[in-house]
């Protein structure tokens, strides 16, 4: 028993190592796209819409290639909305098929994404709309697959879901490897081919490294998966919760009592929750709407200055060429340290465990509790971050790349971690996929924004990126309405005096 207890820590570790390798090599390189944009000017990329304006004098000519910026803004807003929409679709088909289905879907799409690049050419620009799409879809699919990972490490479940969220982010400096070896004569098609050969290495992972349904949270004795797992102990989700409902029912029977504290205990106030909150009555929750709004403004802010990155560094550089080649450099070389900012999101998340509850208090609402210092830090950053994004001074972009790259680290981990937390397991894949595609279409709003900023505001974002600044002063709603759900829990539980039922810290009370 020992040894087999041995074994399944080994690959516990195993499946760890490698979905933080996936998720930092491949699964987020679609937010790389600034530096993929460089390249794919220089080999003429919807080159046709550049113009050709004559001088004043008419000896002097210059190129207006607003166009081509647009064309290129374009591919990013489809990819980007699709990756974040297709999220709806995605989770169900997490929930109702598990992880096997999932990930070879991810693994199809991905390649075919990277093929597309691959054979592509200036002649069939056209192409860069599918591919972009294809990859951007197919790495969401590969990030949501691994997040469940964290449930094999109780201790440490919302660093490991933020670690992995770090990692996609920081997958977008592989954009820039392509760039640095395209600039040493390694062409675009090369560096493609190579991504789409690696897909083999996804396929052996899903087989050996990964479970065929879900990973359950809390996890059960000598829970194995992979490659030996006809002898394994195997759960789904929905089994997991069904054996906790069971488990309930007896605790009940024998305490006399409908909540009865042992289940705290026992760790089974997870699949209580999944049985008193409905889907629907997730959905109806305030916690759902607060945190839709909060995640909705603040990724608007983060795609309109990515889509706008190459043409806001060209504006501010005079269209230095080796300037903007250094800054673009610069912004994707600080995306590698999302990966090292993330488990600083999940470390303030988990900062409660191993501690002793408040008496009734349940691990639920400790999680809760804990959430609201992330939400309202995460807020702080993005605010922090859009004021020198709103300010037309070039040495100040390192700074701004570098509080972009810390706010989308601790942006994207602290969603799914919060999700995890504040919903039913059973619901995360739906609710992680509504939360991201009702997101997807508030973020359609940045292309609309970059028409604007081209057409009547002549190339100057600045009262855009003011009105968004603006606008991010919302998001502070969301930790603030979490950190006094809490407080009035707390305080009904002094008044009481008496332990309160898990369910007091549900989503599903707080209906609209």
């Amino acid at each position: 028993m020992q040894g087999h207890e041995v074994g399944t820590r080994m690959l516990y570790r195993l499946t760890l190592a490698s979905g933080m390798l996936e998720c930092l090599c491949f699964a987020g390189a679609v937010f790389g796209y600034a530096s993929l944009v460089f390249v794919l000017k220089e080999d003429g990329y919807f080159s046709d819409l550049c113009d050709t304006v004559p001088g004043t004098n008419g000896t002097l000519t210059t190129t207006d290639c607003s166009r081509q910026d647009e064309k290129f803004s374009l591919v990013f807003t489809i990819a980007s909305f699709l990756n974040n929409f297709m999220n709806l679709a995605n989770g169900y088909l997490f929930d109702r098929f598990g992880t096997m289905v999932t990930r070879l879907l991810g693994i199809c799409l991905y390649t075919t994404g990277t093929l597309l690049v691959a054979f592509s050419s200036a002649a069939f620009s056209e192409l860069l709309f599918p591919a972009l799409s294809s990859i951007a879809v197919g790495g969401i699919l590969l990030l949501l697959t691994n997040m469940q990972v964290g449930n094999l490490f109780a201790a440490h479940r919302s660093t490991i879901i933020t670690l992995y969220n770090g990692a996609f982010d920081s997958s977008a400096a592989v954009f820039l490897v392509i760039k640095v070896l395209y600039e040493q004569g390694i062409s675009l098609r090369s560096s493609f081919l190579v991504l789409s050969f690696c897909s083999i290495i996804h396929l052996v992972r899903t087989v050996l490294l990964m479970p065929r349904t879900h990973i359950p949270y809390p996890l059960p004795q000598h829970y194995t998966y992979g490659v030996n797992c006809g002898k394994a102990n195997t759960y789904s989700v929905e089994q997991f919760d069904r054996i906790g409902e069971d488990r309930m029912t007896e605790l009940q029977e024998s305490s006399g009592r409908d909540n009865a504290p042992a289940a705290a205990e026992d760790g089974t106030e997870a699949q209580d929750s999944a049985k008193a909150a409905s889907f629907r009555s997730c959905v109806l929750s305030w916690f759902f709407l607060w945190h839709l709004l909060w995640l909705s403004i603040m990724q608007l802010r983060h795609y309109l200055f990515i889509g706008t990155l190459n043409p806001m560094l060209n504006r501010l550089a005079n269209n230095d060429p080796s300037l903007v080649s250094q800054y673009t450099n610069a912004f994707a070389i600080t995306q590698l340290c999302g990966v090292l900012c993330a488990p600083w999101n999940g470390l303030i998340m988990d900062r409660h465990k191993g501690k002793p509850l408040a008496p009734g208090e349940t691990e639920r609402e400790a999680d809760l509790r804990s959430s609201s210092l992330s939400l309202f830090l995460t807020s702080l950053q993005c605010l922090l971050f859009s004021v020198c994004a709103s300010i037309s001074l070039l040495p100040l972009q390192y700074l701004t790349f570098v509080l972009q790259v810390l706010n989308r680290s601790f942006l994207y981990g602290g969603n799914a971690a919060f999700i995890s937390i504040a919903f039913p397991a059973c619901h995360f894949g739906k609710l992680y996929g509504l939360v991201m595609s009702i997101s997807a279409v508030v973020s359609l709003l940045q292309y609309p924004c970059f028409a604007l900023i081209k057409g009547a505001l002549g190339g100057d974002p600045f009262f855009v990126d003011i009105a968004l600044t603006l606008l991010t002063l919302l998001v502070f709603i969301h930790p603030v309405y979490i950190f006094i759900h809490c407080r009035k829990l707390t305080r009904h539980r002094e008044d009481n005096g008496q332990t309160e039922a898990a369910n007091g810290s549900t989503p599903a009370e707080s209906k609209l």
